[in-house]
C-alpha cells in the first residue's frame, strides 16, 4: 500500500494525523507566509450578518448531509462495490488548534433518501463577514430578478478579468471607495469610457466577487450597469459579429436564473421523490461562475422549461420510438452475471411494458427532441417507410440531471444520456456517433485489467460507465443525427451522497436563512460546529482529503495509462461520508477522454483497434493544455476559489497546500504536476470569447472547438 493511502478500515475521525503528500495545515500556512502572500487583500473575520430590509428567512425543512453506502453492482468490469477509504485526518498545528472529530452515529439510508432539517449553527458564520463596501451580498437581494442579474454581471466580469488577464486592483487606486475598498477600472475604449467595479473579494484563482459596476464620469445617482448592458459593452470591445446573440443569451440566462432563485426561495427542499444523487444534480442554480450564459436554454418555452429544468425539479415521461432492426445501429459491452446484455434489452427493460411492433427495438427520446425531429427530412422518410414507429410518451417520470439532457430515475439500473438540440452553454447537445463509440470503448479498456490496477492503488475512485448505446442509420448505412442515446450505468443507491463539484460549490437558498449558501459551506460550517475546530482548519482538511481521494486517482490514470480525463467540476462527482467528508470520487462523461498519442502503442496492445472509430487519440501538446485546464484550473483552482470567495479558507493557504500535493504527485507519471508547478503561465479556456466567436464545442477538431487564452499561473509564488 502506498505511504499516502489510508487503510480502508481506518476511522476518519480517529486515524493517525496524516495528510496527502505528508502535508499538514501548518505546512500550508508556513508556505503561504513564505511566498509573501500576506501582502495581498486580506480575508475578513466573521461578524454579524448584514441583510436587506424586509428580507425574511424561510422555514422549510432542508437537505440531509447524507450517508455514503457502496454503489450497487453494475455491468461487469465496473468497480466492485467498495466503501472508499477515508482520506487524511487533520494535523494539529500551534497556530490552528484542531480537535479530533467524533465518530458519526450509524444511520440507515431510506429509499428514496429523505430530507432533514439542518441543525442550527452555534458558532459565527464566516459567510457573515464585514463587507468592504458596507453593502449586503447582491445575491441575497429579496428581488430574485435583481439577485439573478447580479450573478450574471459577476460572471461576465469574472470572464473578462480572466480572459484579459487583468491584474488585481490596488486598495488605494484612483476611484476607490471612501473606506479604502478596491475598485477595478476596466477601460472601454470602443465606447470612450470605462467601468468602475467595486471589488468585494479578489481571488487569486479567479472566483472574484464584485459589486454593481458603474460607468466612469456619471453622476453618483446614475443607475448601475446591468447584465445586458454589460454584455453589449464588452462585446463591443471585441468587435464580434456575435454580440447581438450574446446579449440575447445573457438576458435568457438571467431570466431563467431569476425563476430558479424564486422557486427555491419559496421551497428550498429537494423533490420528495429524489434520492441524494438527484437532489444534488437539481441544486445547481447559478451554474458555471466563469461562463457568460450558464443557464441559457435556447428553444425552451416557459411551459417546457418547468418540465425539463432540473433546477425546477422537472420530470417527464420519455417519448418512445420503435426502430426496425434493419436500420438500428447499436453496440453494448454491458454484462450482468457474466452474460452480455444488448442495448435493446436494456431499453426494453426501461420502457415500462411498452408494446413494440415485431422486429423493432425501443428507442427513448427526450420529448422536446421528438417534437423537433419530426420536421427533419431523414427522420420523416424513415417514419413514412415504416422503419421508425412513433409510439408517443409512455411510462413513469424521469428526472433531468444537471446537464439537462441526461435523465435519471431513482432505483433504475441505468441513466439515459439523450440527444437534445437545445443550445446549453456553448453547444447544441446532440450525441455524436464517435462519442457513443468512445463510451463503450473506455468501458472495454478498463476491463482489460486496467481498472484492477487503478483501484488497487485508489479503491475509492471509478468512472461512471457508458457501456451501451442505440442509434438509427438510413437504409444506406448513414447515421441519422438526433436519435442517438447513450445508456449509462447507474451506480448510485438511495444512500450514496454523490455530488458533482459544481453543485457542491454553487450558492443557493437554504431553509431558515436569508443567505445564499453553497452546500460546501454548509458542510464545512457543520463540521466546524460539531468538532469545535476553526472553520479554516476544517476547510483545509476537507481540501486535502479531496486532493488525495479525487485528484490523485485522475493523475494516476494519466500517468499509468495515458488517459487524461476532462474532469471539470460538472463531470467530477465527490462521494461524501455521513459527516460530509470526501470519501471517494467518480468521473462521468462519454465525451471527455484524451488518449495520449505518445501512448498509442501501449493502449493498442491493451485493446486492439482502440480509437479507430472513437477519434480519441490527441497529441500530447493538446492533451497537456486541456488536462491542465479541466483538472487544474476549472476543477482544483475553482474549488480553491469557492473556499476563498465564500470566506471558508484563505486561498493562499490552499494554494500552498496544492503546491505541496503536486510536488508529492510528480512520481505518478503524469506531466500535469510539473506543468502546474513550473509554468509561469497556463492556457485557459475562454468561455466569453468562445461564445463571441460563435463556436460550438461539440463540432470540429478538438484543438479548435473553443478559444484558449494565456493567464498567469497562480501556483507560481
Amino acid at each position: 500500500m502506498p505511504a499516502t493511502e489510508t487503510p480502508a478500515d481506518a476511522d476518519p475521525a480517529t486515524s493517525a494525523p496524516t495528510t496527502a503528500g505528508s502535508l499538514t495545515i501548518a505546512d500550508a500556512q508556513s508556505s503561504a507566509a513564505a511566498s509573501g502572500a500576506a501582502d495581498e487583500l486580506p480575508v475578513a473575520e466573521p461578524t454579524v450578518p448584514r441583510q436587506y430590509p424586509g428580507h425574511r428567512a424561510g422555514s422549510h425543512a432542508g437537505h440531509r448531509t447524507g450517508l455514503h453506502t457502496p454503489p450497487h453492482a453494475g455491468p461487469s468490469g465496473a468497480a466492485a462495490p467498495v466503501t472508499p477509504a477515508s482520506g487524511p485526518a487533520a494535523a494539529t498545528a500551534p497556530s490552528v488548534p484542531v480537535a479530533p472529530s467524533a465518530p458519526a452515529a450509524p444511520s440507515t439510508p431510506s429509499t428514496p433518501a429523505t430530507a432533514r432539517t439542518p441543525e442550527p449553527l452555534d458558532h459565527p458564520d464566516p459567510l457573515d463577514h464585514p463587507d468592504p463596501l458596507d453593502h449586503p451580498d447582491p445575491l441575497d437581494h429579496p428581488d430574485p430578478a435583481r439577485a439573478a442579474d447580479s450573478a450574471a454581471v459577476e460572471n461576465l466580469l469574472r470572464c473578462w478579468v480572466r480572459e484579459k488577464n487583468l491584474p488585481a486592483p490596488r486598495p488605494a487606486a484612483p476611484g476607490g471607495t471612501a473606506n479604502g475598498a478596491p475598485t477595478l477600472r476596466i477601460p472601454l475604449d470602443a465606447s470612450g469610457t470605462a467601468l468602475l467595479v467595486p471589488v468585494r473579494h479578489w481571488s487569486p484563482t479567479g472566483w472574484h466577487r464584485f459589486g454593481a459596476p458603474v460607468l466612469e464620469g456619471l453622476a453618483a445617482t446614475a443607475p448601475a450597469v446591468d447584465a445586458v448592458t454589460l454584455a453589449a459593452l464588452l462585446s463591443r470591445e471585441t468587435g464580434s459579429s456575435e454580440a447581438t446573440e450574446l446579449v440575447g443569451r445573457v438576458a435568457d440566462s438571467a431570466r431563467r436564473t431569476a425563476e430558479f432563485i424564486a422557486e427555491r426561495r419559496r421551497d428550498p427542499r429537494p423533490a420528495p421523490e429524489a434520492d441524494l444523487f438527484l437532489s444534488a444534480e437539481q441544486s445547481l442554480l447559478l451554474g458555471h461562475p466563469l461562463h457568460p450564459t450558464p443557464k441559457s436554454r435556447e428553444g425552451l418555452s416557459e411551459a417546457e422549461a418547468r418540465l425539463y429544468s432540473p433546477e425546477l425539479h422537472g420530470s417527464f415521461p420519455l417519448h418512445w420510438m420503435a426502430v426496425d432492426h434493419t436500420v438500428l445501429a447499436t453496440d453494448s459491452a454491458w454484462t450482468e452475471h457474466g452474460r452480455p446484455v444488448a442495448a435493446a434489452q436494456l431499453t426494453a427493460g426501461l420502457a415500462d411494458d411498452l408494446e413494440l411492433p415485431a422486429g423493432t427495438a425501443a428507442l427513448p427520446l427526450h420529448p422536446w427532441q421528438a417534437r423537433e425531429l419530426r420536421h427533419r427530412p431523414a427522420v420523416a422518410a424513415l417514419l413514412d417507410a415504416g422503419l421508425l414507429h412513433d409510439l408517443g410518451t409512455h411510462g413513469g417520470p424521469w428526472h433531468p440531471t444537471s446537464s439537462v439532457r441526461t435523465v435519471h430515475r431513482p432505483g433504475a439500473r441505468a441513466m439515459l444520456k439523450l440527444s437534445l438540440g437545445v443550445r446549453i452553454t456553448n453547444s447544441r447537445r446532440e450525441n455524436l456517433r464517435k462519442e457513443l463509440h468512445r463510451g463503450v470503448e473506455v468501458h472495454r479498456l478498463l476491463r482489460t485489467g486496467l481498472v484492477d490496477q487503478w483501484q488497487a492503488a485508489h479503491p475509492g475512485f471509478d468512472i461512471v460507465r457508458d457501456p451501451a448505446w442505440l442509434a438509427v442509420d438510413t437504409p444506406d448505412g448513414e447515421p441519422v443525427p438526433g436519435l442517438d442515446v447513450m445508456i449509462r450505468h447507474n451506480p448510485f443507491t438511495a444512500g450514496d451522497d454523490a455530488v458533482c463539484l459544481a453543485a457542491l460549490t454553487t450558492p443557493r437558498p437554504w431553509p431558515g436563512s436569508v443567505r445564499m449558501r453553497s452546500r460546501l459551506a454548509e458542510l464545512v460550517l457543520r463540521l466546524a460546529a460539531r468538532t469545535g475546530r476553526p472553520t479554516t482548519a476544517v476547510a483545509t482538511e476537507w481540501f486535502l482529503r479531496y486532493l488525495d481521494l479525487v485528484v490523485r486517482p485522475v493523475l494516476w490514470l494519466d500517468g499509468h495509462a495515458g488517459v487524461a480525463l476532462e474532469a471539470h467540476q460538472q463531470n467530477t462527482l465527490v462521494l461524501l461520508d455521513a459527516e460530509g467528508w470526501p470519501a471517494g470520487g467518480r468521473y462521468r462523461d462519454n465525451q471527455g477522454y484524451y488518449f495520449r498519442e505518445s501512448r498509442r502503442d501501449e493502449l493498442e496492445s491493451r485493446l486492439p483497434g482502440i480509437g479507430r472509430t472513437s477519434d480519441t487519440f490527441v497529441s500530447d501538446q493538446v492533451t497537456d493544455e486541456r488536462f491542465a485546464y479541466y483538472l487544474g484550473i476549472n476543477n482544483v483552482l475553482g474549488l480553491i476559489g469557492a473556499f476563498g470567495s465564500q470566506h471558508l479558507a484563505d486561498e493562499r493557504v490552499l494554494l500552498a497546500a496544492l503546491r505541496r500535493f503536486l510536488t508529492g504527485a510528480t512520481g505518478l507519471g503524469s506531466p500535469l504536476p510539473h506543468r502546474l508547478l513550473e509554468a509561469a503561465t497556463l492556457r485557459c479556456k475562454a468561455n466569453l470569447l468562445t461564445r463571441l466567436h460563435g463556436l460550438d464545442e461539440l463540432v470540429g477538431p478538438v484543438d479548435t472547438q473553443s478559444v484558449y487564452v494565456t493567464i498567469t499561473n497562480p501556483l507560481r509564488p
